[in-house]
């Protein structure tokens, strides 16, 4: 079957982006401002949006409040963005929500959009036209030029504050934290968590500048992990309004933060006429679908983990789980990353727990050679391999059959393109 707006969304460069919500707001402008068809919630951050994001959705689902969530990057197929409930959307229902985005781009005066800006009106489009109640928007770079930003949003989340895409967003944590601000609205709650007070008190100033009411979730919510392995995590929560013995299926402590972020933010879309009962909220953290995240896939007799730590805050994250989990130094890592990533801190972080080392370059024209890996890499690993391609180095490992974890670590593009090769062999 011919899906010729989908090809011409893949012929857009995945990367091209541009500052200003001109071209979103124009667009959706045209089509009848999609996206302002269904309540909304804004997840930003640097790490943890979308799990938070695809818990909140969970979370909806499972209080009987008809749910659409939009994430980005995708794994391994574009349709994984938009998900209506459970159901991501299907090629042929994509490729005819794009056609009318580029139909009303191309009107005259012509708006040219990006690879992101498509999606996203796309996404706002399948919305509107399955009738949900709440739109759960991952927001992609940033948040104040984010072209999720022009959804209203009654709620708005900031997950976490690192250095990341600093080009864009500045060299500075407040700097990081002013762009992700960008997502807070007059009169709505602002549900921010951040661990550094630079970047806490950045969040703070923006939400009264703005006049958005300011929830500080450190402040707020109290999380306690009782164990996390690769079965996932449990953990109780405790709320202003709630107090709750939950298990999410992903593993990791920072993973009961997203988890206890996305219930304080259900439960601030009160405002909004949802309510949820602490059944709802333990059925919808417990059925949360998000896969690269520390996911487990079992492939010819070898366990092996992926996860998308792309940045310093999710190797520390990845590395405290194994810790945690009683797997560090046991296990054979993959790695391999985006050249422009922090590199030497990533595999410093890394690199001490686990057994050994396959660098391998990634499947963008952005990743890093394998040997640049290696030349930037911590020193002291002198036991760190090459490949060229991920396949190769999991091929090889598995038919070693050392009987640990095999991890496949870095680049969400890196991870994509080995789940969708485990998965034919699984």
């Amino acid at each position: 079957m011919s899906l010729p707006a989908l090809a011409r969304l893949e012929s857009l460069d995945v990367r091209g982006m541009k500052l200003g919500l001109a071209a979103i707001g124009a667009v959706c402008q045209r089509l009848g401002d999609p996206e302002r068809a269904a309540a909304s919630v804004l997840i930003a951050g640097t790490n943890g949006k979308g799990s938070t994001a695809a818990t909140l959705s969970a979370i909806a689902r499972a209080g009987g409040v008809r749910a659409g969530l939009y994430t980005s990057p995708h794994l391994c197929a574009v349709t994984e963005r938009i998900r209506v409930e459970e159901e991501d959307i299907s090629p042929e229902e994509l490729d005819g929500v794009l056609e009318r985005v580029f139909r009303a781009a191309d009107a005259a005066p012509s708006v040219p959009v990006t690879y992101f800006e498509a999606l996203t009106a796309s996404a706002f489009l399948h919305f509107r036209e399955r009738r949900v109640d709440l739109a759960v928007l991952e927001v992609g770079l940033g948040g104040r030029f984010d072209a999720t930003n022009v959804a209203p949003a009654a709620v708005s989340v900031v997950t976490s504050i690192s250095l990341d895409h600093t080009e864009e967003l500045g060299p500075t944590l407040a700097s990081v934290a002013r762009e992700k601000a960008g997502v807070f609205r007059r009169g709505r709650p602002a549900l921010a968590r951040a661990t550094e007070p630079e970047a806490l008190d950045a969040l703070r100033t923006c939400a009264e500048a703005e006049g958005a009411a300011f929830h500080d979730a450190a402040a707020e919510i109290r999380v306690t992990v009782r164990d996390t392995g690769l079965d996932g995590t449990r953990f109780e929560a405790a709320t202003p309004e709630h107090r709750l013995h939950l298990a999410t299926p992903l593993p990791g402590e920072h993973q009961a933060w997203n988890a206890a972020l996305a219930i304080r933010a259900a439960e601030l879309l009160r405002e909004n006429a949802f309510s949820f009962a602490p059944a709802e909220f333990e059925a919808g953290v417990h059925s949360v679908r998000w896969p690269g995240r520390i996911e487990t896939i079992q492939a010819r007799g070898a366990t092996v983990l992926l996860d998308g730590c792309h940045n310093a805050e999710g190797a520390a994250a990845l590395a405290e789980f194994l810790d945690r989990a009683a797997l560090a130094g046991r296990c054979s890592l993959v790695f391999g990353a985006m050249a422009d990533k922090d590199i030497e801190e990533m595999t410093r972080l890394l690199l001490p727990a686990v057994a050994g080392v396959t660098f391998v370059t990634g499947p963008s024209p952005r990743a890093a050679t394998a040997a640049e890996l290696v030349r930037r890499a911590a020193p002291g690993r002198r036991k760190a391999r090459e490949a060229t391609d991920v396949t190769i180095a999991l091929a090889d490992l598995i038919a070693q059959d050392g009987g640990d974890p095999i991890i496949v670590a870095g680049s969400l593009h890196l991870v994509g393109q080995a789940r969708a090769w485990l998965l034919e062999r699984r």
